[in-house]
């Protein structure tokens, strides 16, 4: 039996439930007969969405900062011509704000027994693993009247490693690592125990350094030069407890103690010791031990990566406990955490004796340089307050940083920018006073 009105536009869809549409639809066909068959030709003629094939390749990981490239390819097996408009979703920490939508939209044309490759370009905010979500298509008829839409789960993951913005400091220390082992020309005497060889005397130079047996044998005065020891231990604990989330500027505590923590590894690879590293705030979240030195840094990004603070109060009791199991030999270790007094005085006071009796203990904490500028607030009543609250905060730092001294512990408390850089001066400093 042939169909008409209603019953033929329903033939003609296919698709489309009878219940969604409206009753008035027979009179629209009646009225716009041509414009309604138009549609149905249009999205008959629609290259259909459940049977394309996608695939991914691309970028699996990207520097924070940096742009990773993931490309979509859409394989069209059908035999009707595929115009579709598509968006690859992610999460919205992948791009910079306001830059989403340009990025995820693409517009493709895929002839029958056809593919083509997409590109997605990511430009992360965040650190993480960023997954990709679902691919939405909307495939079009000739004449643009009427589409198909269905989606597509096709996974992928970026992760997104920390920036290591504090390369830039690793030439000049390593140039300072180099006259501490004796190799540039100025041949500067370290003080380390490990005999490197045997110059002229130059004026300056300690006279305790001489080696008579070697300047009995010549005409000049010959002296010892050393260098620091080499394959000490050292491991970087990161502290990723509450205190580690405070922001500072525009990243938190976490990301500035990161950074910190690479420079010094870059470091001390390349001084020839062995570096480890440990997360931790109530359990261990990421530990890195035993890699060669070419994969220590790689390993140790990796492992930063899906890094996030923890609200919980840090378990010092434990990660001391930590520690000493991965460092049963005597160790430098560096301790990234923060010098707020409750924390120090109720959780790492009580049990840093366990860890000094042992080991080398190196503490680096993040200093927020908005409370130096607020000590220098006056004016009015507001900021003589806050001019107070700035003093107090210092003293009260300076005072956490005094009790860890006289448990002989090392501390450095810098700003983000300069944390990097003089955590790399502590060590190099340990070094030339033959502490390692």
């Amino acid at each position: 039996m042939a169909l008409t009105g209603r019953a033929a536009l329903l033939a003609a869809l296919g698709s489309i439930p009878v219940g969604i549409l409206e009753p008035s639809l027979a009179g629209l066909v009646a009225v716009n007969g041509p414009l309604v068959l138009a549609c149905a030709i249009d999205h008959a003629l629609a290259a259909p969405v459940r049977t394309l094939g996608l695939s991914r390749t691309g970028d699996t990981s990207v520097r924070l900062g940096e742009t990773a490239d993931v490309h979509l390819t859409v394989t069209n097996p059908g035999g009707r011509k595929l115009r579709a408009r598509i968006r690859d979703a992610w999460p919205p920490s992948s791009w910079q704000p306001g830059t989403e939508t340009a990025a995820s939209r693409h517009e493709v044309t895929v002839p029958a027994g056809e593919r083509r490759r997409l590109t997605t370009r990511l430009h992360p905010t965040r650190r993480g693993d960023r997954t990709a979500d679902r691919v939405t298509i909307r495939s079009y008829g000739p004449l643009g009247l009427w589409a198909r839409q269905g989606t597509h789960a096709v996974p992928w993951t970026v992760r997104v490693l920390p920036p290591f913005t504090s390369r830039k400091h690793l030439p000049s220390r390593l140039a300072r690592l180099r006259e501490l082992d004796g190799r540039t020309s100025l041949l500067t005497r370290g003080e380390g125990t490990e005999f490197d060889s045997l110059r002229d005397y130059v004026p300056g130079d300690d006279t305790r350094s001489i080696d008579w047996r070697a300047t009995a044998r010549q005409d000049k005065v010959a002296v010892r030069t050393w260098r620091p020891e080499r394959d000490r231990h050292i491991l970087i604990c990161l502290d990723t407890g509450r205190t580690s989330a405070g922001r500072v500027g525009d990243a938190p505590r976490l990301d500035s103690a990161m950074d910190a923590a690479l420079l010094l590894a870059a470091l001390a690879t390349r001084a020839g010791d062995r570096v480890d590293l440990l997360a931790h705030d109530r359990r261990a979240r990421a530990q890195v031990r035993g890699r060669p030195a070419a994969d220590v840094l790689p390993s140790f990004v990796n492992a930063m990566a899906p890094l996030e603070a923890e609200l919980v109060e840090t378990d010092s009791r434990t990660l001391v406990s930590t520690i000493l199991r991965s460092a049963p030999r005597r160790s430098l270790v560096v301790l990234l955490t923060s010098l707020d007094q409750a924390p120090i005085e109720e959780g790492l006071l009580p049990v840093l004796p366990r860890l000094t009796k042992r080991h080398t203990v190196l503490v680096a904490s993040v200093a927020d340089p908005h409370v130096a500028d607020m000590t220098t607030s006056r004016g009015t009543v507001d900021a003589v307050y806050e001019a107070a609250a700035g003093t107090r905060s210092q003293s009260e730092r300076r005072r956490t940083a005094d009790q860890l001294t006289r448990h002989g512990v090392h501390v450095v408390d810098a700003t983000p920018d300069t944390l990097a850089p003089a955590l790399a001066d502590a060590y190099l400093a340990l070094k030339a006073a033959g502490r390692l």
